[in-house]
């Protein structure tokens, strides 16, 4: 169940990529490519489904998915309307409890207890969400964008952007100051 909720929230669409007034879509008119989004902060990553799923991948090759998978739940039960305490419990089990199965690492005296899940509300997980997003932000982001999961694509994008008479011309230039 959690893990549908994962992988559905990380192919919803970031709120820049919904609509512009006139109805286009503002996403595939923005001044900046995917990467050099991605490479500008860790939010305008998280914010990207194509850039979360890129950044799963490295966590997972890091062994530290859990933590975009704590992050993404807490997102997600933010905006929970209904079931708060099954998702609260669900959370707690998947990723805080001694026997979760994905625990992620935070401070000793910020767990919390299943006390707290009888009365569950949208912020009882952002002390420790917010301990987890720095974590990524300090440790794992930095080395994602020297990792091949980022560069390829950027790469791609620059190939992409760069028109083939640049290229020629680039080229015939170095050839002309080089002989």
């Amino acid at each position: 169940m959690f893990t549908r909720a994962v992988s559905r929230l990380s192919r919803k669409r970031p709120p820049s990529d919904i609509h512009d007034g006139d109805g286009s879509s503002s996403s595939g008119h923005q001044s900046l490519k995917s990467t050099a989004k991605w490479a500008s902060s860790l939010e305008n990553l998280l914010e990207d489904p194509e850039g979360v799923q890129r950044f799963r991948e490295f966590l997972k090759k890091e062994f530290s998915e859990e933590n975009v998978l704590f992050w993404l739940a807490c997102e997600d039960f933010k905006k929970t309307e209904d079931r708060k305490q099954e998702k609260a419990k669900e959370i707690y089990m998947t990723f805080l409890s001694n026997k979760a199965s994905s625990q992620v690492n935070v401070e000793g005296q910020s767990r919390l207890t299943e006390k707290i899940l009888e009365e569950p509300h949208p912020l009882m997980f952002q002390k420790l969400q917010d301990q987890i997003f720095n974590l990524m932000k300090y440790d794992s982001y930095s080395r994602f964008l020297k990792s091949d999961l980022f560069l390829k694509p950027k790469r791609t994008e620059e190939e992409e952007e760069e028109p083939p008479d640049a290229q020629t011309a680039a080229k015939r230039a170095s050839r002309i100051y080089n002989t």
